[in-house]
Parts: structure tokens; sequence; C-alpha cells
């Protein structure tokens, strides 16, 4: 076993030497990915996948690196590195040199492996791809994830449509079947339904499997004809399911030892026309069991418990298997060298005692034993002794109703009652029944041995004997004559072999081995005692026919003896062409539908039924040479066959040398179109993007103006509430500071008050002082005086301090009712002067609206008047420079004459000079330079007229403009007036 590191190298061989895998493995060649850093690792690959020829395949690491491995030119490249893992592969695109490789971040990449370019990039899955499914057109693909599938169209590398389900039943595989439009989709709830592709109608849904052997399906294959689906899971039960007949009709016990399947694939064959026979079964333990469908036996295995496979692939034709180990690494495995020991020849069916030359070879020198009765396969021989094995064998019961039961519930007699009544079997159905009728083996391994020997030396110049306009016909027919001399040796020198295999191999041209069965069937059963006398025919054969002749037509074979024509003429070219040469395709096909349906001796009669029919014209020759005759223009009529042969291969020759020009030409101008439309997808999806992004850029900058104009009302918030704010301080400031001043000045009053009192009370104690004084003086003498009085005094004095008191609080009662009356007057006053800014405000704002209002249409008016007055401004400045170019021309008008005058008079200074200009009447001498443009001059009054009116349009604008300034002013004056009062804004 070689192994290759492919390291850090972008490309390089796969092997070094040629690979010779053993039968014991089978393997080609190891495949690891270890890197060459400072600290080395192994890369581990996680996914592979074929593409349609198959011999390259595409493979994936944990890394994101993508190799392409070319297995027949032993090359290996690095196509692309995505720098994240890839969960799933696709290599068989339309484009052959395209891949899709779905990645960890949930996206889907299309790369070119030739220029190595990213083809497309398609998102919507929400979470991993575990499954890319290709259509077998290469148009669509579908993407599975556990949520959903999507279909997508490879074109455009737009999505058409998408799966969406429940939450609760999630998805296992989503794919399409070969070679149809339908699509298959598997739940975890064991439902599985089949839809079409182009309408995704539901066409039909299989039921669900029985109680006994209910598993969880979580794997999946179907075979390449589209006819069966293998199904399996947690269980060593293997469900096979006819998608035709819709049912489940085997179920297949793995050993005991398979807890779990893993893996399911098909493993395709070239000869067994899509309907797979080796179904490969990958378990738990690592191990990968091929096993055979119809006989239930273990063919061969790969993989083991010390080396276990992780995943695998197999190619489309069935040679290689790629399989990815637990390890990381990835092992390409023959087909061929695990199937050596199956695909053993069988020996030939006859063994030559003794090769002697052609013209010694006797009846004595060949010894085979074939048995006859019913339908027979080729089977295998020992030593020198040949046997033959009966396809049914089942003696046991009713012989008679046995032998009429066929494959697939067919009965013999219900076919010969069918084809008794319409003369032929149904086009449709006719290679089904002649399969049932001639219990073909179908032995794939047997027949793939035979072909791997190669083409018969007896027939390496087929096309020079027999030339075959369609090479794919001549092909095959070649495989089939080398296959049958390589079976057994006699029919590599059996002459008329090519000419009775050539129909059947024209019928099944598609299908080899079927072919093959065919015509060792009809040699094993029809033609078993042809051999006894070769290579001279068959004489004990054409007596038999003679003997039938006789019985039925006497006169006729009378006829044949009176003119020395014997059965090798009449009968034998009929039986070593099978009527191949005399009959038309539709009559060919209803002969042998009764020839298989019937005893073998059904062809001879055939023959001799022939001849009957033709024995009008066979009477009419009366001459051996007319017989012979008619064998010269045989061959001459193939002579010229082969000519016309020949000259139509030419011609198709160049038939298909310019077809394949205009292929080239249609293919060149189809993927110049998918280029296009590639291009125009991007353009599209690029003139998306840059609509999504001048929206978004749009929304953006309207939420920034959004966001600076709510910015700016909120900074105009804040400053009218910061100016409200502080003219209420302002405000309660104030109002403290004239309560202060109030306390202050009541507290001054009270203090004058008192000091008041104070001395009036220290004068009153001076003045009581002395007249206490005075009072001791007199108080002798005024003793009772005062007595008289004293009374009248202190109650005069009690009156007296009451009244004062009264008085005193009557002030203060005063004092407090005029503060009061004088705050309500001034909060009334504050009333009436916010009112009337209110007021004013509101006027002020209508006042600026009218005259807004009055700007605009001044504005727009004074537009007009300034065109206006441009218009005639440049008409002005055209008539200045039409009077400055008149001006021109008469000063140097004049000053010529001046020259002149002063020339003349140097010349005679006695003649006496006249006048130049007489009033009006010498005008008409000036140059009339005006004149030439008299159809643009006009009269003066007019010009005096503009010209007032453009004075009166510039005096009128300029009030305008002065009026339009001190209006701004005015209004930029009240804008300042409102900022300056942002108590009247909030109001």
């Amino acid at each position: 076993m070689q192994s290759t590191d492919l390291g850090n190298k972008e490309s390089g061989k796969i092997w070094h030497r040629k690979p010779s895998p053993a039968t014991r493995d089978g393997i080609i060649v190891n495949i690891i990915h270890n890197t060459s850093d400072y600290h080395p690792k192994v890369l581990r690959f996680l996914n592979v996948a074929f593409d349609g020829t198959g011999d390259c395949l595409i493979a994936g690491d944990h890394q994101g690196n993508i190799y392409v491995f070319d297995l027949h030119g032993n090359r290996f490249n690095l196509v692309q590195r995505t720098a994240q893992a890839c969960t799933a592969l696709a290599f068989n695109l339309r484009r052959k040199s395209e891949f899709l490789v779905a990645l960890a971040d949930y996206s889907i990449k299309c790369f070119d492996t030739v220029t190595k370019e990213l083809v497309s990039w398609m998102r919507g899955h929400e979470s991993s791809v575990f499954s890319i499914s290709v259509h077998a057109s290469g148009k669509y693909a579908i993407t599975t994830s556990s949520d959903t599938a999507q279909l997508w169209d490879l074109d455009t590398f737009q999505r058409k449509r998408k799966l969406n389900i429940r939450q609760s039943v999630g998805i296992q595989k989503v794919f399409f079947l070969p070679l149809s439009n339908t699509i298959l989709s598997c739940f975890k709830d064991n439902s599985i339904f089949a839809w079409e592709c182009d309408t995704l109608f539901c066409k039909y849904q299989l039921p669900a499997p029985p109680e006994s052997s209910s598993i969880l399906y979580k794997v999946f294959a179907v075979t390449r004809d589209g006819r069966i689906l293998a199904a399996g899971g947690k269980s060593n039960h293997l469900h096979l399911w006819c998608l035709e007949a819709r049912q489940l009709f085997r179920i297949i016990q793995m050993p005991t030892k398979v807890r779990a399947i893993r893996h399911l694939e098909f493993l395709p064959d070239s000869f067994d026309a899509g309907s797979n026979q080796v179904l490969g079964v990958l378990s738990q333990d690592g191990i990968m069991r091929f096993i055979n469908m119809q006989t239930c036996k273990l063919l061969f295995e790969i993989g083991s418990l010390d080396e276990g496979i992780s995943s695998s692939a197999i190619s489309p034709h069935g040679r290689y298997i790629a399989s990815i180990m637990e390890n990381g690494s990835l092992n390409i495995y023959s087909v061929q060298a695990l199937t050596q020991e199956i695909n053993k020849p069988p020996p030939p069916l006859v063994k030559v005692i003794e090769d002697l030359p052609k013209n010694k070879l006797s009846s004595s020198d060949l010894k085979m034993k074939v048995t006859s009765g019913r339908v027979q396969q080729p089977a295998k021989s020992r030593e020198s002794k040949m046997q033959t094995r009966i396809l049914k064998q089942d003696l046991t019961g009713d012989f008679e109703s046995k032998k009429n039961e066929l494959p697939d519930g067919l009965n013999k007699k219900r076919l010969q009652i069918l084809l008794k009544g319409y003369g032929e079997y149904p086009t449709k159905y006719r290679m089904f029944i002649w399969r049932s009728l001639l219990q073909l083996p179908e032995n794939h391994t047997a027949f793939s041995t035979l072909i791997d020997k190669g083409t018969h030396v007896a027939f390496l110049n087929l096309q020079k004997k027999y030339p075959i306009k369609s090479r794919k016909l001549l092909r095959v027919l070649q495989r089939t004559l080398s296959a049958l001399a390589h079976w057994s040796v006699i029919f590599s020198d059996t002459p008329y072999l090519p000419l009775l295999a050539f129909p059947f191999v024209k019928l099944f041209q598609n299908n080899q081995l079927i072919c093959f069965e065919v015509i060792a069937t009809l040699i094993i059963n029809w033609c078993q005692h042809w051999f006894e006398y070769f290579p001279n025919p068959p004489i004990n054969i054409l007596s038999m026919i003679e003997n039938v002749l006789a019985f039925h037509d006497k006169e006729l074979l009378q006829h044949f003896i009176d003119h020395d024509i014997t059965s090798q003429l009449y009968a034998w070219p009929l039986l070593e062409t099978v009527f191949s040469e005399v009959l038309t395709r539709e009559e060919w096909l209803k002969l042998f539908d009764n020839i298989f349906s019937n005893h073998p001796s059904f062809l001879l009669m055939t023959v001799v039924a022939y001849n009957i029919c033709s024995r009008t014209p066979l009477l009419s020759c009366n001459l051996k040479d007319d017989f012979e005759t008619v064998e010269d223009m045989q061959a001459k009529v193939d002579q010229q066959r082969v000519e016309d042969e020949a000259w139509y291969q030419k011609q198709e020759l160049l038939r298909k040398a310019e077809e394949t020009r205009r292929e080239m030409l249609l293919q060149e101008e189809e993927k110049m179109i998918q280029q296009r439309q590639r291009l125009a997808a991007v353009k599209r999806e690029l003139k998306v993007k840059e609509m999504h992004l001048q929206d978004a850029a749009r929304r953006r900058f309207l939420k920034l103006q959004q966001d600076q104009q709510e910015m700016e009302l909120r900074r105009l918030d804040d400053e009218i509430g910061r100016k409200v704010y502080m003219r209420d301080r302002e405000i309660a400031a104030t109002a403290r500071d004239l309560e202060m001043r109030q306390l202050e000045l009541e507290s001054q009053k009270r203090l004058y008050e008192k000091n008041l009192t104070e001395n009036q009370e220290a004068l009153a104690k001076e003045m009581r002082a002395d007249a206490d004084a005075y009072r001791r003086k007199v108080d002798l003498e005024e003793h009772m005086f005062h007595k008289l009085i004293e009374a009248g005094e202190t109650q005069s004095q009690k009156t007296q301090k009451v009244i004062k008191e009264n008085l005193a609080k009557a002030e203060q009662a005063c004092l407090n009712t005029d503060w009061q009356i004088q705050s309500l007057h001034k909060q009334k006053c504050d009333d009436l002067q916010r009112n009337k800014c209110y007021q004013e405000v509101a006027k002020l704002l209508r006042e600026n609206r009218r005259k807004e209002i009055e700007i605009i249409n001044a504005m727009v008016e004074e537009e007009a008047k300034k065109w206006k007055e441009a218009e005639g401004k440049e008409f002005r400045l055209r008539s200045a420079k039409k009077a400055s170019a008149l001006s021109d021309a008469s000063r140097k008008w004049f000053l010529k004459q001046e020259i002149n005058a002063a020339v003349e008079h140097a010349e005679n200074p006695c003649h006496k000079e006249e006048p130049r200009f007489q009033n009006e009447q010498d005008s008409s001498c000036l140059p009339r330079t005006s004149q030439l443009n008299d159809s643009s001059e006009m009269d003066p009054s007019t010009q005096i007229s503009l010209n007032r009116r453009a004075v009166e349009w510039d005096t009128t604008g300029q009030n305008l403009i002065k009026k339009v300034r001190n209006l701004r002013q005015r209004l930029t004056a009240r804008a300042r007036h409102r900022c300056q009062t942002p108590h009247l804004l909030a109001a």
C-alpha cells in the first residue's frame, strides 16, 4: 500500500510507482495531510465527492483546503482555501470544472477548479448544510440542513423554492432520484414523500414500515435507475422499497455485530443498466460491508476495527471507492481488486481436446454434452466434462404447473395465449418478457471478468470484414463476440457467429450483459446441436429440416432433389443469420416472440415454413445455377452494401465531424451565454446590493438628519427651559430682595420707634423727676388739690394710652393692607404686561408670515424684473456698441478729411478752404456706417423711452432691495428679541 503526504504542496503526483492493490484490502493509495509548521499536526479530511466521469474526486479538510485528485492522470491540485471547514461537497455539475461546497458559516459557494475563482455565493440557510444533491442534468441543486431544504437554479444561482417544516419534524435528507425529475424528501418521523421537480406537486407518499421491523430511518441510497430505495438507521435491519410499486418488498438483517447503519451506497456496474445489485453498508464499527441484495451474501468488506471508516463515496462507473478514515486520512480502493476472487470467469462451455487443422476436424474431435429440455443458462465446467444447469430447478410438486411459472409473476401459458391472440408481445414489455422467458441469470461479475480480458484476437479486424456504419454498434459487437470467444474457444473459429449475434447486438446495444446472456442462452438451447459436425454445417439439423419439408411439401423437396439443391443452400443460410437478412425488424421481433415462447424445434419449423411460403418462386427455378445465381447476386449485393456502408461511413464521419464542430460552436456559444447570464446575475446582485447600500445610506442620512433635528429641538428646549428657569430664579431672587428690603425697612422703623420711645421715656423721666421735686416742694401746699384732681388725671392717662395703642394697631393694619394692595396691583400689572407681550408676539408672528409671503412674491417679481432688466441692459449694451462703432467711424472719417485738407493746403496755399460742415446738410457727408445695420436700429424716441424705463427699473429695484434689507433687519431684530424673551416663546 502506497502512502502520500500532501504536506504544503499545492500540486503533485498521487503515487510515485504504479499501484498494485492487494486482493486482501484493495487499497490503491492512502492520502494524508500533515503540516510542516513548528507544531506539526494532521489536517483531517471531512468530505469527498466524485465527478461525473468517476476518474476525478474532490476532498476538503477541516481547515477549508479543497483538493482535486485526478486518478487517471495521477495528479492532485489545491484548488481553493476557504479558511473554514466544509460540511458537504458536490462535483457533478453541468459545467464540469465547477463544484459546490457548503461551509461552516451556513453558506454555499461555487468555485472553478481550472481558474480557481469564486463563481457564486449562495446564502439562505440558518444551520449547517449536510447534504447537496444535484439533478441529473446539472441544472438544479438541493441543499439540506436540519430545518430546511432549498432548491437552487445553477444557471443563475438563484433560489427557486424553499421547503419549510414544523420544528417538531426535522429533515433527514432531500435528494433527486437519478435520471428523473422526482425529488425524494425523508423526514425524522419516517415519512417519505416524492415531489415533481418542476411543479413541486406531491406525487406519492410511501406507507409506514411494518411494526415488527420499525426503525427510524437515518441513511438512504437509491439505485441508478431510481427503482429501489434502501433505508437504514439505528438497527441491523435494512429496508428495501420498490418506488414503482411504492411498497416495502424486502427486509435484510445484517450480522448481529452491526448495531447501527451510518451510510448506504449502491455499487454501480457498467452492465446492469442501472439496476444495481450490490449495496455498501457502513456500520457503527467503521467497517463497510458489500452485500448482494438478491442472494443476501456478503461479497467483500473494507475497513477494520483498528482503521475504521467515517464516510465513503463510490465513483459513478464503480471502479473506485474513496473512504475517509476515522484518523482523518483518505483511502482510495480498487473495486476490481476487491472483487477479483468473486469475478473469476467460469470454465469454457466447450473444451478443445486437440487443435488440428480445420480441414481435418471431424465430429469426434470435440466432446460436448448438453442436456435438452427447458431453457438453460451457461454454467461452469470441470476438467473435460461439460455440464449445464437449468435456470429454475424445482422438481417438487406438479412439474407441468411449475415449468409454466416464470420469474416476476409471469406465466408461460398465459403469455402463449396472449401471443396467439395478438401475434406479438407489446413493444413496451417485450424485453421484460424475453428476460423472463429465457430466465437470464444476469451474472454481472462473470460478464465483467470476460469483458476485462479485452478484445479477442479473432475479432481484432472485425471492421474489415463487417464494416458497420455505427462505431458504437461495431464496438459492442466486437466486445460481445470477444466475450463469447473467451467464454468458449470454439466461438473464435465460428464464421457465422457475427451474423447470428448482430441482430441481438443491435437490439440490446445499450445493455451488453443482457445481449451476451440472450445470445449464450440461444446458443445453448436452440443451437446446441449445431457444433456436432463443426466446422461443417450441422448435417443432423439440416436432415431434420429436410424430413419435415418432405412430410409437408413433397413436391417442393422433389424439385430441390431434381435440381441438386441441398438443405445447405435453402435452409442453412436462414439458420446462420437467424432470418435477419430476409425479414424486416418488426417481422423479426414477432418471429422471436414466438421462438422464445415455444419449443426449440420451433426454429426448424420456421425454416420449413419460410421455404413453403416461397415455393412459387422456388419452383420456377429450373437450374441449380439459378439458385447459385441468387447466391452470386447476394454476394454482389453484399459487396455493394459493403461499399455503400463504407461510403455512408465516410459521410457519417464527415457529418459527425461537422456536428462536432457545430456542437463545439454551440457549446462555446452556450458557455458565452452562461457566462453572460452569470455576469448578468452578478450585475443584478451587485445592482441590488448597490440599491440596498444606497437605501441604507439614505436611511442612515435621514436618521442622522432626524437625530440632528431632534438634538437641535432638544437644545432649543433646554435653552428655553434654562432661560425660563433663570427668569424664574431672577424673579424669585428679586422677590426675596424686596421682602428682605421690606423687612429691613420694618426693622429700621421699629428701631427708630424704639429709640424715639426711649428718648421720650428719658425726657419724661427727667420731667417727672423735676415735677416730683416741684411737687414735693408744693406738696404740702397743694396736697388736697392734687388729691382732687388725681383721679381725673389717672383716668385721662389710661384713656390716652388705650387710644395710642389702638391708633398704632390701626396704622399697622393700614400698612399691611396697603402692602397687599400694592402686591396684587403689581401681579395684575405683570399679568397685563405678559398678556400684552403675548398679543404682540402673536401679532409679530402673523406679521412675519405675511411679510415673508410678500418678500417671496416680491423676490419672484424682482427675479422677473431682473431678467427683463438684464435683457434691457443687454439691448442697451448692443446699442452702445453700435453707437461707439458709429463714433469711431465718424472720427476716422473726420481725421481723414482733415489730413486731406492739410495735404491740399500744403500743395495749394492760395486756395481758399471751404467749410466742412454746414448744419445738417453736410452731415450727409459722414460715412453711413450705421446703414449696415438699419434693420437692427431704432428711432431716438424709442431709445430714450427705453433708457428712461431702464432707469426707472433700476430705481425701483434699488428701492425694493432697500425694503427687503430693512425688512430682513427687522426680522433679525425680532428674532433676537424672541431669543432674549424665551418665556414668551414657551407660553
